[in-house]
């Protein structure tokens, strides 16, 4: 029964990525609607907010209790947290969502490549860049050309991205359940209450803003964060960067059914290298599980540390 259930932990990993990649860019798309009226540095505010009110009525942390190396690790989380969504928000006033997801996934990607130790893993990270790279073709020949003042926003968020990532991971080895998550959120919120004050007072005023305000952090950071920190305490950092590649895949598709953003060919090609690359990783994720089960002489794969 313990081997079946340390055999599921890939898999389960797995899937709560998949999860997080489909809820992200729906949410992204919802915020994306608001930026005329809250900007997007406003609706950045407002969905952290939210979500931090939200995590922290329903987890109830007790960071009284927490030791200065939690503490340390919750507020770097919550930094990145601020900064790489406020970032992606002001790319995405200016360039479409599809390409700037790819665009922002050479973070975790170059991570990825960073952390590698096997040639199949960096075999599946070069599928991906391919892939990433003709989404980021395709925002340039398409009939919407890339914002360049867009393009730095999202390469901005893109290394807080590689933050993110590592501090997601220190916070989930810890801080137990989702305290951690909580706590970042509300550092994040601290951190961006300049910006979010204006905000706050228009959708004080608007029920329908406040509605959108707060299906944006449910769909863009509650699912999507408690996910992530859920699966890296399941699978190495290098696997979690990889599977990421999902996320334009779903973002493209999120940005034609909720923006009304067209999908070419060339960037429906590009989807099929990065779900190639996703499956590749996560076949390569099992099999070395069953090898380090079936005999000593095999090294495990090291957990996020």
């Amino acid at each position: 029964m313990q081997q079946s259930a340390s055999s599921s932990r890939p898999l389960v990993g797995v899937a709560l990525v998949i999860g997080s990649c489909l809820s992200l860019p729906f949410g992204a798309a919802v915020a994306a609607q608001l930026f005329p009226v809250l900007g997007p540095w406003g609706v950045t505010s407002m969905r952290v907010a939210i979500a931090a009110l939200l995590l922290v009525v329903i987890v109830r942390p007790r960071p009284r209790r927490w030791t200065r190396s939690q503490w340390t690790a919750a507020v770097l989380f919550g930094f990145s947290l601020a900064a790489m969504n406020a970032f992606f928000y002001a790319a995405i006033d200016r360039i479409p969502l599809g390409p700037a997801v790819a665009i922002e996934f050479l973070g975790p990607l170059v991570l990825a490549a960073i952390l590698t130790r096997r040639l199949a893993d960096a075999a599946w990270v070069g599928v991906a860049l391919v892939g990433m790279a003709l989404l980021a073709v395709d925002g340039l020949i398409g009939a919407e050309p890339l914002d360049p003042l867009g393009v730095l926003f999202v390469l901005v968020a893109a290394g807080f991205w590689i933050m993110y990532i590592r501090m997601s991971a220190r916070v989930g080895a810890v801080i137990p359940g989702s305290g951690g998550l909580a706590m970042g959120l509300v550092v994040a919120a601290i951190l961006l209450i300049p910006v979010g004050v204006p905000a706050a007072v228009t959708v004080a005023g608007d029920m329908q803003l406040l509605l959108l305000a707060a299906l944006t952090a449910v769909l863009s950071s509650v699912i999507p964060y408690s996910f992530e920190l859920a699966a890296l305490r399941r699978l190495p950092q290098r696997v979690f960067g990889v599977l990421l590649s999902l996320e334009p895949a779903f973002a493209t598709l999120a940005g034609w059914l909720v923006l009304g953003q067209s999908a070419t060919p060339l960037r429906m090609l590009a989807v099929a290298l990065v779900v190639l690359a996703s499956v590749g990783t996560t076949l390569g994720v099992r099999r070395q599980r069953r090898r380090d089960e079936g005999g000593p002489f095999t090294a495990p794969i090291p957990l996020p540390d």
